[in-house]
C-alpha cells in the first residue's frame, strides 16, 4: 500500500461524447468503475469516488461536487476537502475511464511525492492531471481558482502549484506503452481497448 495517501476516482463527468454514462460500461467482465475501485484498492487503503450526486450503486465513500458543472477541478476539489478533513497529506486522482492504468506506474509517480505540491505525468508534452498526485497543500490553489472568475480548469490551477513533472523516459520505464494514459471518451475508444485487452491477454 502506498502510505499517506488515498485515492479519489473522478466518476461525475457528463459522458456527453460517449452517448451514456461511461462509469456503468462493462469493460472485460467489469464497469468500468468497479475495475478503477479494485485497482485503487489495491494500492491505497482509503479509495473514495467523486459524483456528481450520490449513486447507491456504489459501496465506496463518496464526494460531490460543491458548485455543479465545474468538471474535474470541482471533482479533485472536494476529495482534497475529504482527504483534509481526515489528515490525509495526499491524493491520487484518477479517472474513472482509464482501464489500463498501471499499478507500477502508480507506485513510481508516488516516490516523486517531496517537497512539490502535485507530481503530474506529462504525455507528448501534455499534462495528465487525470493520473497525478496532489497535496492538501495544494487544496486552497483548488478553492481560490474554483472561486475565481477566470477559467475553471486544472491547467489554471496548475499553474498555481509547485509541479514535479514526470517525462515520458520516465514514465515508460514503468508503462512501456504508456497505456496508462488510454481513456475512452468514445465507442470507438471502448472498441480499439476491447482489442487491445483481448490482444495482451
Amino acid at each position: 500500500m502506498i502510505d499517506g495517501c488515498a485515492a479519489l476516482i473522478l466518476a461525475g463527468g457528463d459522458s456527453s461524447r460517449m452517448g451514456r454514462d461511461k462509469t456503468a460500461l462493462e469493460f472485460a467482465g467489469k464497469t468500468l468503475l468497479q475495475r478503477a475501485v479494485e485497482v485503487m484498492q489495491s494500492q491505497f487503503s482509503q479509495v473514495v469516488v467523486s459524483v456528481r450526486q450520490r449513486r447507491p450503486d456504489i459501496d465506496v465513500p463518496q464526494v460531490c461536487d460543491e458548485i455543479p458543472d465545474a468538471g474535474p477541478l470541482a471533482g479533485l476539489c472536494a476529495g482534497l476537502e475529504w482527504a483534509q478533513a481526515r489528515q490525509i497529506p495526499w491524493v491520487f486522482g484518477m479517472a474513472a475511464d482509464m482501464p489500463f492504468l498501471n499499478p507500477v506506474l502508480i507506485e513510481r509517480l508516488a516516490e516523486r511525492r517531496g517537497n512539490c505540491q502535485a507530481v503530474v505525468p506529462v504525455v507528448r508534452g501534455h499534462p495528465q492531471p487525470l493520473a497525478a498526485y496532489y497535496s492538501a497543500a495544494a487544496l486552497p490553489a483548488f478553492r481560490e481558482t474554483l472561486a475565481g472568475s477566470g477559467k475553471r480548469s486544472l491547467r489554471a490551477v496548475l499553474e498555481r502549484l509547485d509541479v514535479c513533472r514526470v517525462n515520458e523516459v520516465d514514465l515508460q520505464a514503468a508503462d512501456p506503452g504508456l497505456r496508462s494514459f488510454f481513456d475512452l471518451d468514445t465507442p470507438e475508444d471502448v472498441a480499439l481497448a476491447l482489442r487491445v485487452f483481448s490482444q495482451e491477454r
